[in-house]
């Protein structure tokens, strides 16, 4: 074969693009300028919208957690007095139980009554809060019945006594009140079910 063959045929192979026919003709001629600065501006302007809301994200991201440490902190510190006090809490019943005692030295009667009164108000104002059973529904939420009393005297599942105190702090249930109920006459559940 013939070198002009071979010429002849590479050109029949390859299909002729006329846009780089032309673009030949005017190879010259430099690419359009403003064309190019469009491409570059919307360009940098996504990449700073991008930066712009991972820099709000993670802005977002550190005061979420900030606030997150802050409540830990004060949840801890919460935990921390509400174990403090509820350990406190067998001490006030004690003092509770002496003062009701008839002692026959008055000053000492009085003198006790005057700590278990300022004890009594230093865990007040640290939130404790006294749970009023006597006369009241029972609420298995913040009574431990005791005992059951069958009695015609109080209503249905009305609290009657109230042999240990219950406290809430801070608005939770610290210590559920020990408590004896009434229950209808009859109505008294036995053991055989």
């Amino acid at each position: 074969m013939s070198t002009e063959s071979i010429t002849q045929d590479a050109d029949e192979s390859q299909p002729v693009d006329p846009e780089s026919t032309a673009g030949a003709s005017a190879a010259g001629d430099p690419p359009d300028p403003i064309a190019a600065l469009t491409a570059e501006r919307d360009q940098l302007a996504a990449e700073k919208a991008e930066l712009h809301d991972r820099f709000l994200r993670s802005q977002a991201e550190f005061q979420n957690s900030r606030k997150r440490a802050e409540k830990e902190r004060v949840e801890f510190a919460e935990y921390a007095s509400t174990e403090a006090v509820r350990a406190l809490l067998p001490i006030l019943d004690d003092f509770e139980r002496a003062t009701k005692i008839e002692s026959t030295d008055k000053e000492f009667g009085k003198g006790m009554q005057m700590i278990y009164q300022r004890f009594y108000d230093s865990l007040k104002k640290l939130g404790l809060e006294p749970i009023v059973s006597a006369g009241q529904p029972f609420d298995p939420h913040i009574h431990h019945a005791v005992e059951m009393v069958e009695t015609a005297e109080a209503a249905d599942h009305t609290v009657l006594d109230e042999y240990q105190r219950g406290y809430n702090f801070k608005g939770r249930l610290l210590r559920p009140a020990m408590v004896k109920v009434a229950v209808e006459p009859g109505s008294k559940q036995t053991g055989s079910n």
